[in-house]
């Protein structure tokens, strides 16, 4: 099964991501979003991190626009058609998936290869809502996509051998690392790094520290290149959330419940760098602790 041409469904943070890897490794590029200011947004995303790729030595010029050049914008999922593969980036919540899939089997060819950049819900589970689970994989993706070198390759029950090697070949192509997980609530990396940051939250929550002196307890008492708070306004704090809920549903143990304060946060709309106020406020010069 060779992969030449990938769509990918969702402009945000992930989804321009992974376009931009995809398209550097040489692959023809199709990304769909519902949202036309987001494709547009996602583009100029796009073409910035090239140019400071190539400004940097990391590549040439000509492979930065050349890579450009590769990705096409589109507004319905009809662009889809003609993909070897097709790998989901829509927002982490499990029925917006389920309808992305279902929107998009019929507009499919019978080879075509599906896959989730999701980072917690079972693959197994997102495999049934298709009609072609022998043919779907999880590509978890981390953030940010260019930067980061891992991705996490997770076979559903159905998942047939062909599609994990193709799968496999991909990661390889784009220059990324391949790691595999079994089809368990958040796999690897999550199942490891969000019960942390939840218990950062919960250390914050119960007074043990505020947001300055956890991070800086992390940074410089574990190493971290960033503090757990950080981290999680970095994230979103509602895609924190959303594991952490997968997580305390999927194995049902009181140790990975949710923090409340992560709850409010939430609640009140104040989900990190990308709405302007989470366990920071990024309105200003710099960022500046809310607690």
């Amino acid at each position: 099964m060779k992969i030449e041409k990938v769509g990918i469904i969702g402009a945000g943070q992930m989804g321009s991501g992974i376009a931009h890897v995809c398209a550097l490794a040489g692959y023809d590029v199709v990304m769909e979003d519902i949202n036309s200011d987001a494709l547009s947004k996602a583009k100029s995303m796009i073409e910035r991190n090239l140019n400071r790729q190539a400004t940097r030595g990391h590549i040439t010029q000509a492979d930065a626009d050349s890579a450009l050049n590769r990705i096409t914008l589109a507004a319905d999922l009809n662009a889809m058609k003609d993909r070897d593969l097709v790998i989901e980036a829509a927002t982490e919540n499990e029925q917006v998936k389920r309808k992305v899939f279902q929107d998009l089997c019929p507009r499919l060819g019978p080879k075509t290869m599906l896959a989730t950049n999701t980072s917690s819900i079972s693959i197994t589970r997102l495999a049934a809502s298709t009609d072609r689970p022998e043919r779907f994989i999880g590509l978890h993706f981390m953030n940010p996509a260019p930067v980061m070198q891992l991705v996490e390759v997770i076979r559903g029950i159905a998942t047939e051998d062909e599609t994990y090697s193709a799968a496999i070949e991909l990661v390889r192509h784009a220059g990324k690392t391949a790691a595999q997980a079994e089809d368990f609530p958040a796999f690897i990396v999550n199942r490891i790094l969000l019960p942390m940051i939840n218990e950062a939250v919960y250390t914050l929550y119960e007074g043990v520290g505020n947001v300055e002196a956890i991070d800086t307890a992390m940074k410089l008492g574990a190493n971290h290149p960033m503090g757990p708070l950080q981290l999680a306004d970095f994230i979103g704090l509602d895609t924190c959330l959303s594991v952490m809920q997968v997580l305390y549903e999927g194995l049902a143990d009181s140790k990975y419940r949710p923090c409340p304060l992560l709850v409010k946060y939430v609640e009140a709309g104040w989900l990190g760098r990308k709405s302007g106020r989470g366990f920071y406020d990024y309105r200003g010069e710099k960022p500046v602790p809310t607690r």
